[in-house]
């Protein structure tokens, strides 16, 4: 006879370790109750001078549809889509041949990839400003070589937001997809080859249907914070371009609408769980690229 399986396994409890309550008190008072806060004035009313009343309201949701916020969303994608495009033609060649070094140089190759984190972002972007101003090196080194005539616009653009956006971003897409092709059967490409497949058809059908856990898992990575790098569009595109982050800032920092802000905020946050949703049904995995 089967026995029960509380049975089979003498009857006992799982315990909780006291090694992970620090864990759990972090994630509810850092984590747990900050997103409760920020739901429910999602759906207060702004007051008159300042703060939130206790009025409760569907209208901030209601106020997503409304052509302004629904302009921003459009914009906020489609830099998102562009960013996502361009850190993945440039990071999947980086990081697959990256994966055929020998251990010792790719450990080197990543370490500089990250050593850039190590920097605060705003200093780093400052000092794309300085590369790319009127009187920067990049302007004297075009003129010099008389590729121009005269100082090139190369700040305070959709361009160089868009620089800023894929320099900024683009590790997150080199570490997934490098996790993994690094992982691959390079045998099961060889019998491919073998088989008489070109390196271009091995490629395509037998290498990126493989790594297709890391290109989703950098996609996700990559699309979402691009949405929200306002400090990106303010600093290198001057403004210009009206992202959701940015948005959600002046809502909050300007408008004081507190109520508007969060609910832009939740908005933002369902963005992030839809495409994670996506990506475990696309790969099946629980982890983004095996990052835990």
């Amino acid at each position: 006879m089967l026995g029960k399986p509380n049975a089979a396994k003498g009857g006992k409890k799982r315990v909780i370790s006291p090694t992970v309550w620090p864990l759990y008190i972090w994630t509810a008072l850092f984590v747990a109750l900050p997103l409760v806060y920020v739901v429910t004035i999602s759906f207060l009313k702004k007051d008159e001078i300042w703060g939130v009343t206790n009025q409760f309201t569907l209208g901030n949701y209601l106020s997503l549809f409304d052509p302004v916020y629904l302009k921003v969303f459009g914009q906020s994608f489609l830099v998102a889509v562009s960013t996502t495009a361009l850190t993945l033609l440039i990071g999947y060649p980086f990081a697959y041949f990256t994966a055929k070094f020998s251990p010792a140089v790719r450990s080197f190759i990543i370490l500089l990839l990250m050593a850039p984190f190590w920097v605060n972002s705003l200093l780093r972007l400052n000092g794309w400003i300085i590369l790319l101003k009127a009187n920067g090196p990049v302007n004297e080194l075009l003129m010099r070589l008389g590729l121009a005539q005269e100082p090139l616009k190369l700040l305070y653009n959709g361009g160089a937001m868009m620089l800023g956006m894929v320099y900024a971003l683009l590790p997150f897409m080199i570490t997934s997809i490098y996790n993994s092709v690094e992982k691959l059967d390079w045998s099961v490409i060889e019998a491919a080859r073998d088989l008489g497949a070109s390196p271009a058809k091995a490629f395509f059908t037998v290498t990126v249907p493989l790594t297709v856990p890391g290109i989703v898992a950098g996609c996700v990575l990559v699309f979402v914070p691009s949405m929200g790098l306002f400090f990106i569009s303010d600093l290198l595109g001057g403004a210009k371009s009206l992202l959701l982050g940015n948005l959600i800032k002046n809502e909050l920092m300007q408008a004081r609408n507190w109520p508007m802000g969060a609910t832009l905020s939740i908005a933002m946050l369902l963005f992030t769980f839809a495409f994670i949703g996506i990506y475990k049904r696309v790969t099946g995995e629980k982890t983004l690229g095996g990052i835990k």
